[in-house]
């Protein structure tokens, strides 16, 4: 068994159950840290360590799901209006609105995916991608936070859907973080960081499920792999599950009480630190 490999795979899902949900972006930070530790081509199969990240992300995904099935049950059992339930208040409705967020980066996205991995998925753009983030974070969380209005998640409308969906193709940029430019997005369509936080789960599950599938599709390598690759692949989707559920509920609760300057001085913090590893040769 390939030791080594499992211990990466660990790595790996710790980076991105920790970050996933977080407005630090795990995307970037799986490009940092596999880069550190050498999870990339050509030491492992390109094929394989993409169906790996796809794979952790689910594992993440999943946390969302259990950690909100109440919600996603209760838009289940009330999927369509009736006498005890409104159309407004349907799950019907609910998921419609979601899927409006979607419509931005599934016009957008899809079509640069390739261009986008092949151009921007390196360390000195994720840098550069973690400081700009986080000085807009600044700023817009200054601008806009102390407007937003007593809105709950089942009452965000379609226009403040796109919104979000607008600015959740920022995330395109690797190291720009969906759950951050979300979060923006959130903001300035008037809605409250929590809101915003929970609502961008939600977003995360069609866009996730989708682009997940997508992706195991294309590479197909399932059949490939030897046993220590698959032993990687559970060991990363079952410790990216363990450790988004935690994250997930610790940083609702955070949300609640102080606001997200601390991540974006994280963010300049790292990127400075990525930056000047990079200009060096040193990662």
């Amino acid at each position: 068994m390939d030791i080594v490999l499992i211990l990466k795979a660990v790595v790996i899902g710790i980076v991105e159950g920790l970050t996933e949900f977080l407005p630090v972006s795990s995307t970037g930070h799986m490009i940092i840290v596999g880069n550190l530790i050498n999870f990339k081509a050509p030491a492992y199969p390109k094929a394989y360590v993409d169906m790996f990240e796809v794979v952790i992300q689910l594992g993440a995904i999943l946390a969302v799901v259990v950690l909100y099935w109440g919600k996603i049950k209760e838009t289940l059992l009330n999927f369509l209006p009736s006498d005890r339930v409104s159309a407004k208040e349907s799950g019907l409705r609910f998921w419609i609105i979601v899927l409006i967020a979607c419509i931005p980066a599934i016009i957008i996205g899809f079509p640069l995916k390739d261009k986008i991995e092949d151009k921007l998925f390196y360390p000195i753009p994720v840098a550069v991608a973690l400081v700009v983030g986080a000085v807009w974070m600044i700023y817009a969380e200054n601008k806009y936070r102390s407007n937003n209005r007593n809105i709950t998640i089942s009452n965000i409308n379609a226009r403040q859907a796109l919104i979000i969906g607008a600015f959740q193709c920022l995330a395109l940029w690797p190291g720009m973080s969906r759950s951050a430019s979300t979060i923006i997005g959130a903001w300035i369509a008037g809605l409250s960081t929590v809101v915003g936080a929970e609502f961008s789960f939600f977003l995360a599950i069609p866009m996730m499920v989708g682009a997940s599938g997508l992706s195991l599709i294309k590479h197909n390598v399932l059949s490939t792999c030897n046993s220590a690759q698959i032993i990687a692949l559970i060991v990363g989707f079952v410790i990216s599950f363990i450790v988004a559920l935690v994250v997930i509920d610790g940083f609702i609760k955070f949300l609640k009480k102080r606001p997200m300057r601390v991540f974006a001085v994280y963010r300049i913090f790292v990127g400075v630190i990525i930056l000047v590893l990079a200009l060096t040769h040193k990662l």
